[in-house]
């Protein structure tokens, strides 16, 4: 009994915000088809300004996680998620982490990001980036306790507003 309790204690503290459904848009791929690998080599900005836009993948290079396909720019790109996915794919499989921590799951644009500690984060809309924005490590700690109550709930089913996502790059 005592193995299984350590058990399920371990898993919960390394899945850490992944476990549900990926939320995956009309383009088939997990964050709309961008790299996540490619958000990491990207120069942030000062909170208060635009992130530089997220890189698309390929429909030709791509890995399977946490039930959905990511696309990549590269296959070192590719290779780099394979060997460590959960370094890479975005925090609440994918949803606008604001929204997680105001207590539902909504999808996210993949050119509203932000990595804190190493983590990728995405937001809904350029307005709530600026909620977002005004208490980031709160939202993040709000969205934390959040997760596992809503986390079995299935992916948001829901159109990303004011986005028009190309489809990822063919070779």
């Amino acid at each position: 009994m005592k193995r299984f309790i350590l058990s399920a204690a371990f898993a919960v503290l390394t899945t850490g915000a992944f476990a549900g459904p990926q939320y995956v848009d009309e383009t088939g791929f997990a964050v709309s088809g961008y790299d996540v690998v490619a958000y990491f080599n990207l120069p942030q900005t000062p909170v208060g300004t635009p992130q530089a836009d997220a890189i698309p993948g390929r429909s030709d290079i791509t890995a399977d996680y946490n039930g959905a396909t990511f696309a990549f720019s590269s296959e070192a790109n590719r290779d780099a998620f394979v060997a460590n996915p959960a370094k890479y794919a975005p925090q609440f499989d994918g949803h606008c982490a604001y929204g997680v921590s105001r207590g539902g799951k909504v999808p996210a644009n993949p050119n509203l990001w932000r990595i804190v500690n190493d983590k990728l984060y995405l937001n809904i809309t350029k307005n709530v980036v600026g909620f977002w924005e005004e208490d980031i490590p709160g939202n993040i700690t709000l969205a934390g306790d959040n997760w596992p109550g809503i986390e079995p709930d299935g992916a948001s089913g829901n159109t990303i507003p004011n986005f028009s996502s190309p489809a990822p790059l063919s070779q």
